[in-house]
């Protein structure tokens, strides 16, 4: 099912991609005057950025671990709410920025499309590097609560993005599920 509306959303924001794109002659991005990094700078420059992207998000694990501790909050509402807020935030300043823009192709195509990696690759890439270097080997075996919370999101992706419009309403249904869910896991019992 999220394949099929990611298959869906990326065919539609193809079909709806020529009236954005640049006329011939012109930049689609950057600037005429703007000059490139050569190849040697900006790989280092990358390689500099994910390595403080790394400390950051260890000093992070560990704050939030404490705090989770001393609010009380539940491991699958710090791991499905919190850290996914904080953890997509640059996703989802990105997806805000093409919405207000009234592109709402490029807008459903970062939330699907960071949906369907972390789900296709990620989660499993995870699971055998935890046999590697992890302290145990992890599984894809979920409890039913969040087996019903995936289908659910995914049943309202599809029907979001099969229409290919959208207006206020169906946004503020999308937050009503997301608070639903957050309550329920916040709600749900500590092991």
């Amino acid at each position: 099912m999220l394949l099929a509306s990611l298959r869906k959303s990326q065919r539609w924001s193809c079909c709806s991609q020529w009236k954005y794109q640049a006329a011939p002659g012109q930049l689609s991005h950057g600037q005429a005057d703007e000059e490139t990094w050569p190849i040697t700078v900006a790989l280092v420059t990358l390689a500099l950025v994910t390595v403080l992207v790394a400390l950051v998000s260890e000093a992070f694990v560990s704050s939030v671990q404490i705090a989770a501790e001393t609010l009380g909050m539940s491991p699958a509402f710090v791991g499905f709410v919190v850290v996914a807020i904080v953890g997509a935030a640059a996703e989802m300043t990105t997806a805000f920025s093409a919405a207000a823009k009234d592109r709402l192709d490029l807008h459903v195509g970062i939330a699907l499309g960071s949906a369907a990696q972390i789900a296709l690759f990620v989660g499993p890439v995870l699971v055998l590097l935890s046999y590697v270097i992890g302290p145990q080997p992890m599984s894809l075996q979920f409890w039913p609560g969040a087996i019903v919370m995936m289908l659910i999101a995914t049943m309202a992706a599809a029907l979001v993005t099969n229409g290919g419009r959208s207006a206020w309403f169906v946004g503020a249904m999308i937050l009503i599920v997301y608070a639903i869910f957050a309550l329920t896991l916040f709600l749900l019992p500590a092991p």
